[in-house]
């Protein structure tokens, strides 16, 4: 493991699709892109399912095009491994795409997917972030060098989407993040994600940023702000145990037990 007294201040959301990311921890890499962070976000499809009537080529295309356009309201890098729709898996291809990618960026935090959420889709590209996290600091994991200040990053796992699990119930959320001075530039890279609110409305549903807003409401009322994104980190062997969304954010970050929470 590498070690630098100026750690590097590098941020990677690794998600499934193409806005899942503005969902769920948009407003968490906002703040810290007003801090100076450099961001990226990793898609592990391009959406090639986000559409009732373009094929998967063309609305791969475009949702492409939105991922980029929402990273750099941020300015954040975008990127995307290439995997497929309703086929992501935890295989030897797909590891070797994310730890290349993770390589590359090498880190300081990731942001995922909870483990247990609504679609297989992102729970096993959680798997693959997890996977991808550990790689950085093992030399033979990926091609290339191991960047300096590179060290194990934070892993912090999102809300699950609805903030329930398989059984209905709200999960524990550990750490809280008050994005309500970010909830507007959250909200414009949501709404970057064109073809999926108008997907959504072609199905009678015009609930695309209200569906954020719900989410963030929730978690905000759970620590007196009006908006917050919930996350539980993973402090497993070989991670780092203190919370760095505390150190650089100071108090629009709140972190509490697990019997203190509501499951």
């Amino acid at each position: 493991m590498t070690q630098s007294s100026s750690p590097r201040k590098v941020a990677m959301s690794l998600m499934a699709h193409p806005d899942d990311c503005e969902f769920m921890v948009a407003g968490t890499l906002a703040l810290l892109a007003k801090k100076g962070w450099e961001i990226h976000i990793v898609t592990a499809t391009a959406g090639d399912c986000g559409s009732a009537t373009l094929p998967p080529g063309a609305i791969s295309a475009i949702r492409r095009d939105e991922g980029r356009k929402a990273a750099s309201v941020i300015g954040a890098h975008y990127h995307c491994l290439e995997l497929r729709d309703m086929r992501v898996v935890f295989d030897h291809d797909s590891i070797e795409r994310a730890c290349r990618v993770t390589r590359e960026i090498e880190p300081t935090i990731v942001l995922t997917h909870a483990l247990q959420d609504y679609m297989l889709d992102h729970e096993e590209t959680a798997k693959l972030a997890r996977s991808a996290s550990l790689s950085t600091i093992v030399p033979s994991a990926a091609a290339g060098g191991i960047k300096q200040g590179a060290t194990t990053p934070y892993l912090y796992y999102a809300d699950p989407t609805g903030i329930v699990d398989y059984y209905g119930n709200e999960p524990i959320a550990t750490t809280l993040v008050d994005v309500s001075s970010v909830i507007k530039t959250k909200e414009r890279m949501l709404k970057c994600h064109a073809s999926q609110r108008q997907w959504l409305m072609d199905f009678g549903l015009d609930h695309y940023v209200s569906m954020m807003h719900d989410g963030g409401r929730k978690r905000g009322s759970q620590i007196n702000v009006k908006f917050a994104e919930g996350f539980r980190q993973h402090k497993g062997l070989a991670y780092p145990k203190d919370c760095i969304l505390t150190r650089e954010l100071g108090p629009l970050v709140v972190t509490r037990g697990a019997d203190e929470s509501k499951v």
